[in-house]
């Protein structure tokens, strides 16, 4: 074994190894970059931009300083990371698309809603808003503690002291290892609704405080269309989903014609690329009822949608775009943040609010320590100074005839250290009686403030009450009557479930849909009337050609019992021998499918049979689904080879056995059913079912002959029964192969 190297050298486990590097990384991921503090709501890049702002003295009354030398200061001095990171972190919180409430002043060109870019920051100025300055209110007062920077060089604050409660009032997103982030804003003057009232009622209710902040409030307004319950629930377990949508308008043009102007977009929606998205379903025929967009925005959202025909209701096409477009999104919420002692965790909404609460009591508290603090050392100064003015000429004396005045006076006048270096410090023009009266006047002011912050940190419902106040003139600041308070985002009904014909949503033209043998299927445009035409693969041929349309759907019925659903429109076109089924369901093999037909969800009915002879009746609309597995429909019995799947056209059914046995019976034998294994429709003491089929009794049962001729057998009294009998023997000239391929 070869020893170790001097120096701190260990051996260990690769994986162990590993795995504390990579621990360490995501705790470092989680806590100091991308989840945000409960308290003040903000990440480390964001209160350290906003700390070095105020250190450069950018107030929201000064002039701004170019962002280049905001950046500077935190990469040099708090923020050891690029300084890309940190300047599109400070163009955010200067952008009103993106931040409800800015914590920044950008002067410049800070990006658009449409997407594009911030100019660099060489070329950018910024200053603190209003709204940052109430984050940082109280920070040299002791109302938060700090710590050495990333070089030792200096300190920043923990937190901010945060009079603004700005971890739900402008949200937050974030992404660490493991665990993500995702508050949308909210209305502050909602907000300070429930703060008081959690004051004044600590265990109130999730449903009280969404009535008082009734959901989210987008910087880009739109209208928030999430059924109440849902709200309610996603507050209460602090994860969910909001359903927004945009604002819209209907213009009317004359002569029956109208537009549709939409003129607020979903939170995050970027206008180039929505308008990208709808201009590409136009080119792919997917949105029939649209003729046209145009981008007609100022500084306003204008966005024009000319519908093809005047008699399209406004609402179907809107329809049609919020289920294709981002026109309708639905915004995450994920209250997952860090509490006051560093540890990440969901909150529901009361606990968010009362963590917010917390931090305020905590900061009332060491402000107004530091306070007294500060008055009780310059009370002391002032005591000094009385006793100063009562023996002046005392004083003055020991002043010129002491070498060390300092302790004379101290032990002559009972006076402390500091009084006595005050006193000395004293200036001549000190001495007028009119000083006197001042310092008089200072020390009784004085003297009752510290008697009120005694009593204040004395008495817990006095600092609730002045926690109430002080969030009551946040309130008054942004309240919903004033422009920037009032709520942006409307709260809306949860809309009705709107039924959009797949018609308004994809052109209809006629098609002849195509399906091999071997299972290759391919969608041809126009009606095929002479099937000769049609070409196929070497070894393969013809098995099913429908006419149908765009707008159609098919069902496809695998022998797994399985209904399948597939769009003619997303069918591959008639070049070529088209692709297998395979590739679009999960059939187990091509070559495992028994039905092909049009869905025609009307009222229609499905006869659905396995080989033992068992089946019954659903309703078309019943089969649909919207996967690749299928939805099962029918419980085959082991061992069982082969199913039928006919539409119902009339009033009695046929089935046949692989014994050559054929029986009818009427349609109302059979019940309807969902899925399942069915009722017993003929009984076999070899064999199995063969094929079945359903028809009008008045107008005979048909088969189709060697040579594509049609027989029809009007007189059946001989094979009438009752459903589970075994049957007879055909008439002469049914087919051999024991199928109707009936027409």
């Amino acid at each position: 074994m070869v020893a170790a190297p001097e120096g701190d050298i260990r051996p260990a486990q690769l994986a162990e190894a590993l795995s504390e590097r990579y621990l360490s990384y995501a705790l470092s991921t989680i806590t100091a970059r991308s989840l945000p503090d409960v308290r003040d709501g903000l990440k480390p890049v964001h209160r350290r931009l906003l700390f070095a702002m105020r250190e450069l003295g950018l107030s929201s009354t000064g002039g701004p300083k170019k962002s280049a030398r905001v950046v500077g200061d935190v990469i040099g001095k708090y923020h050891p990371h690029g300084d890309v990171a940190v300047y599109e972190a400070l163009v955010r919180l200067a952008q009103d698309f993106a931040q409800r409430y800015p914590l920044v002043d950008g002067q410049g060109n800070f990006g658009n809603i449409d997407g594009d870019n911030a100019a660099a920051m060489r070329y950018t100025e910024a200053k603190l808003t209003a709204v940052a300055e109430l984050l940082l209110l109280g920070i040299d007062e002791d109302a938060v503690d700090f710590r050495a920077t990333y070089d030792g060089d200096g300190h920043e604050p923990a937190v901010l002291p945060a009079a603004f409660p700005n971890l739900l009032a402008n949200g937050a997103q974030g992404i660490a290892v493991g665990m993500a982030t995702s508050i949308p804003p909210h209305n502050v003057a909602e907000l300070c609704d429930a703060l008081v009232h959690l004051i004044r009622h600590p265990n109130a209710s999730i449903e009280t405080l969404v009535q008082k902040v009734k959901g989210p409030d987008f910087p880009t307004g739109g209208v928030l269309v999430e059924p109440q319950a849902s709200v309610v629930e996603a507050y209460k377990t602090g994860r969910g989903s909001f359903r927004l949508r945009a604002r819209w308008k209907t213009e009317r043009l004359g002569h029956g014609q109208y537009q549709v102007v939409v003129t607020e977009i979903p939170y995050q929606v970027q206008k180039s690329r929505l308008i990208e998205k709808i201009a590409e379903l136009l080119a792919e025929k997917k949105l029939t009822a649209l003729a046209d967009v145009r981008d007609e925005s100022t500084d306003e959202v204008r966005l024009v949608l000319d519908p093809k025909s005047r008699v399209i209701e406004p609402e179907m096409l809107m329809e049609a775009l919020f289920r294709q477009t981002d026109l309708e999104v639905r915004v995450p919420l994920n209250l997952n943040v860090l509490s006051a002692d560093g540890t990440p965790g969901v909150l529901d909404l009361r606990a968010a609010l009362r963590a917010f609460l917390d931090h305020r009591h905590v900061v009332l508290t060491r402000r107004t320590k530091n306070r007294l603090e500060k008055i009780e050392r310059r009370l002391e100064i002032l005591s000094g100074y009385l006793i100063a003015y009562k023996n002046l000429d005392e004083i003055i004396r020991i002043i010129r005839e002491e070498d060390e005045p300092k302790p004379v006076l101290m032990k002559r006048f009972k006076l402390s250290d500091m009084q006595a270096e005050a006193i000395l410090n004293m200036r001549l023009r000190a001495l007028r009686k009119l000083e006197e009266q001042a310092i008089r006047k200072e020390h009784k002011e004085l003297s009752a403030e510290r008697a009120d912050l005694i009593d204040l940190l004395a008495k817990e419902p006095r600092r609730w009450q002045r926690i109430a106040e002080e969030i009551g003139e946040v309130k008054k600041r942004f309240a919903l009557s004033t422009p920037i308070g009032k709520r942006r985002t409307e709260i809306a009904d949860a809309p009705a479930i709107a039924e959009v014909p797949f018609e308004a949503m994809v052109e209809r033209e006629p098609v002849t849909v195509i399906c091999s043998d071997k299972g290759w299927i391919r969608a041809m445009k126009g009606h095929i009337e002479d099937e000769a035409e049609i070409k196929y693969k070497d070894g393969d041929h013809s098995r099913f050609v429908l006419k149908c349309e765009t707008t159609d759907r098919l069902l496809v019925f695998a022998t797994n019992g399985r209904f399948y659903a597939l769009a003619v429109d997303k069918l591959p076109g008639g070049r070529g021998f088209g692709e297998p089924l395979r590739l679009m369901i999960d059939v187990p093999n091509e070559h495992d499918f028994v039905q092909l037909m049009v869905h025609r969800p009307a009222g229609g009915r499905l006869l659905v049979a396995s080989d033992d002879g068992r089946g019954f009746l659903i309703e078309e609309s019943e089969v649909v689904a919207q996967t690749r597995a299928g939805k099962q429909i029918m419980s085959l019995a082991e061992g069982a080879r082969s199913v039928v799947a006919v539409p119902v056209t009339g009033d009695a059914i046929a089935t046949v056995g692989e014994n050559r046995k054929l029986l009818i019976f009427t349609q109302e034998e059979v019940p309807v059913m969902a899925r399942g294994r069915g009722v017993t429709l003929q009984k076999y003491k070899d064999g199995g079912l063969s094929d079945a089929v359903t028809f009008a009794l008045k107008e005979g049962l048909s088969w189709r002959q060697s040579g594509g001729r049609t027989r029809t057998e009007t007189d059946l009294r001989d094979w009438i029964g009752k459903r589970a009998q075994a049957g007879r023997l055909p008439p002469r000239g049914f087919p051999s192969n024991n199928k109707f391929n009936a027409v």
